[in-house]
């Protein structure tokens, strides 16, 4: 094996690795946060609405753009609550004010989605 494969295969096993932690964070985040499974049920219920009212492709990536946003800020709001609790465990205005901000991000992330199913589904019932 030359240098240039023995890279590769480095380089190969650093992504599996990469790839299998952010798998893990995942599933962390689906069994330790009750918010991001509402979360993924409400964008089943979503998917479901999409297959019974025959959705067109252009509504399929909003609603799954939408859908994949609100899970993602959820982690990113679930990373922040963590490494706050990490940092201080004594009450700190600025710890409150990040915890906050992020579950605001979620909040702004999930209103645009429901703005999204609204203009979406509205009308097929209708």
């Amino acid at each position: 094996m030359d240098s240039k494969d023995r890279v590769k295969a480095t380089a190969n096993r650093r992504f599996r690795k990469s790839f299998i932690h952010a798998v893990t964070g995942v599933k962390t985040a689906i069994l330790e946060e009750r918010h991001m499974r509402v979360h993924i049920t409400a964008g089943m219920i979503v998917v479901i609405c999409g297959v019974f009212f025959k959705v067109t492709k252009i509504e399929w990536l909003f609603l799954l753009f939408s859908i994949f946003n609100v899970l993602t800020f959820e982690m990113i709001n679930t990373a922040i609550e963590r490494a706050v609790d990490v940092a201080t465990e004594e009450f700190h205005p600025y710890a409150k004010k990040a915890k906050d901000v992020a579950a605001g991000a979620v909040l702004l992330a999930s209103i645009c989605s429901a703005v999204v199913g609204l203009i979406i589904f509205v009308p097929k019932l209708f």
